[in-house]
């Protein structure tokens, strides 16, 4: 083991284990803990009742229970719609499949900005889409949720399909052959070898979800108390110069979302290793 790892340090393609080490923390660092850590130090100015009432008015409750809510079932709905899709670009084959591949990376490619404007034609009550509906979505949380689910999805197939790939279509054989029907093979063969992509594309998806900003104010009214989401809130505390306010919410928005990805990344880590992976 000893030797293994002298030899990768040696013959690496990169300049020398150290070094390229040494890069990768200075990154990171520059790019992720350093803002990070300013946005705590400039919260720790504050105080505790201070801190308190900025993250905890009923406006700013109202944003959490909206943003966090809506993200979490945002991404629960493209985990599976996600799982169907991946499926289906990977185990059969039609026309116009790749033309399908690509439109799934169309949120990728996509200005959130005119997402949200095209959202906002389509489902609001005079929309293509809007019109149908015996019920409203633009300018309301359902609008919210509908941007969430939007931006997430491809996070989902795209994670989903190369364990697909590699998924043997002889295992599912297999399993009809001891007698297994459909439900039986996705239940007990398929759906535990995908279980850690399809937490992973889950977690990828909330918070993504999590931090959306420009596709989801044009549909959402941005209502305070009923429509206004998280980041909004944060924006809106930024333009009126109370930066202690603003990274204070954000404080709350960052541990929150990580003890969540924890959560999800501990239970991914479990599955793996009921399967002995």
């Amino acid at each position: 083991m000893i030797l293994s790892r002298t030899l990768l340090r040696r013959h690496s393609v990169l300049p020398g284990f150290d070094l390229a080490l040494g890069f990768t923390l200075l990154y990171l660092g520059l790019i992720v803990l350093v803002p990070l850590a300013a946005a705590f130090l400039k919260t720790a100015t504050m105080t505790w009742p201070a801190f308190w009432a900025a993250v905890s008015s009923p406006r700013v409750m109202a944003s959490y229970r909206l943003t966090f809510g809506a993200s979490f079932a945002a991404a629960l709905l493209n985990a599976f719609f996600g799982l169907v899709i991946a499926w289906v670009l990977v185990r059969y084959e039609f026309p116009a499949r790749r033309f399908i591949d690509a439109l799934v990376d169309l949120p990728f490619a996509l200005p959130t900005a005119v997402a949200g404007i095209a959202l906002t034609a389509l489902y609001s009550g005079n929309g293509w889409i809007g019109r149908l509906l015996p019920f409203k979505v633009s300018f309301t949380p359902l609008g919210v949720f509908v941007a969430l689910t939007f931006i997430g999805l491809p996070f989902v197939v795209r994670t989903l399909q190369p364990v697909l790939e590699d998924l043997s279509r002889e295992i599912e054989e297999a399993a009809a052959t001891l007698g297994a029907n459909r439900w039986q093979t996705f239940t007990r063969v398929i759906l535990p070898v995908v279980t850690p992509a399809l937490l992973t594309g889950f977690a990828l998806a909330f918070a993504r979800a999590l931090g959306e900003y420009g596709s989801v104010i044009f549909i959402a009214g941005n209502l305070p108390l009923v429509s206004e989401i998280t980041p909004l809130l944060i924006i809106t505390k930024l333009e009126q110069y109370d930066y202690t306010g603003a990274t204070a919410i954000a404080v709350v928005m960052l541990v929150a979302a990580f003890a969540l990805l924890l959560a999800i990344n501990g239970l991914q880590a479990w599955t793996r290793k009921r399967q002995g992976r």
